[in-house]
């Protein structure tokens, strides 16, 4: 391992994150009830211009009113191309409880993008003697994010989270679909040519810049999280896709419909079995060490540090689910 060690990533839960438009008030004492861990109130995308600046003292009102437990209270600024973003971030710090947690900075392409909500945000603070230091999160979702996601995940200790958006990413990049997430019709291998009938191989679009986010969090101590998948009627491609996120080491995925919470949950939420198991193996070292043995076995293989490195991991996601 290089001589310098990747910081830890923020030490909260983030299996799921819930999103709502700022523009519908009525659904927010029911993410605040819900099973996410995080809830974001949204500015952008899914409010329509007109709605802006209602959304806005909606959203800000809501924060300081509306009890919302443990969770993790985010809210999704508009792009800095638009003409509401810098009154979202003054707004947000001047006048909303110090309840809120982070703001979510849409469409990032490099690092001067952070460095301008940050110059801001810490202005605001500054004027105001706001005592709670405001978070970021971010989203990669054009060709110039996932380009320089590197510096974006370094750009400030504020940041804490970066996620995938795979609409915009789509568009920005030219991929021909409408979808929003998982498998794509049209990206496939064939089977072999003699095959019969040549069977059809589906390959995941959003492969490399999935593991581009993720390698740039785990580097700087940022939570890397999948985004949202747009077909909420279908559990099992949300599934299948939740799963490959975690799989490459993405510790959260988006609901942008409650009943995808509980799927989300569900699949980066460690089973009973994988923190037994865990913890077994992390005993085992504790064992081997008081015998001053200096390998530890366990059911037949070999344990080495990156193995208990990933038991240590496991048992504290199952201790803060527990907490």
């Amino acid at each position: 391992m290089s001589f310098r060690t990747q910081p830890a990533p923020p030490a909260r839960l983030n299996r799921c994150q819930l999103f709502g438009p700022g523009s519908r008030p009525q659904i927010f004492e029911k993410m605040a009830a819900s099973a996410a861990d995080v809830v974001n109130l949204d500015l952008e995308d899914s409010v329509a211009p007109d709605d802006k600046e209602t959304a806005r003292r909606n959203v800000i009102e809501a924060i300081g009113d509306i009890d919302w437990g443990n969770k993790t209270v985010s809210v999704r600024i508009n792009g800095l191309d638009t003409p509401w973003w810098y009154r979202d971030v003054v707004e947000l710090l001047e006048k909303a409880s110090e309840r809120l947690d982070l703001i979510m900075i849409p469409k990032l392409g490099n690092a001067a993008d952070v460095y301008a909500v940050d110059a801001l945000a810490t202005a605001v603070e500054t004027a105001t003697g706001r005592k709670k230091r405001i978070g970021f999160e971010g989203i990669i979702e054009t060709a110039a994010g996932f380009a320089n996601v590197g510096e974006i995940a370094a750009a400030s200790p504020r940041l804490e989270a970066l996620s995938l958006g795979a609409a915009d990413y789509a568009a920005s990049m030219g991929m021909q679909t409408t979808g929003i997430g998982g498998t794509q019709e049209n990206y496939y291998m064939l089977g072999p040519k003699d095959q019969e009938p040549r069977q059809k191989d589906y390959a995941d679009p959003w492969h490399t810049v999935m593991v581009a986010i993720v390698a740039a969090c785990r580097v700087n101590g940022v939570l890397p999280v999948d985004g949202p998948f747009g077909d909420f009627s279908d559990d099992e491609g949300y599934l299948a896709q939740a799963r490959r996120a975690a799989t490459l080491g993405m510790v959260g995925k988006w609901a942008i419909h409650p009943k995808q919470i509980a799927l989300a949950n569900q699949v980066f939420t460690p089973s009973e079995e994988q923190v037994r198991e865990a913890r077994e193996i992390l005993a085992a070292m504790e064992r081997a060490k008081a015998e001053g043995a200096g390998a530890v076995t366990y059911k037949g293989r070999l344990i080495d540090l990156a193995s208990i490195r990933q038991a240590e991991v496991i048992v504290r996601q199952a201790e803060m689910i527990a907490g």
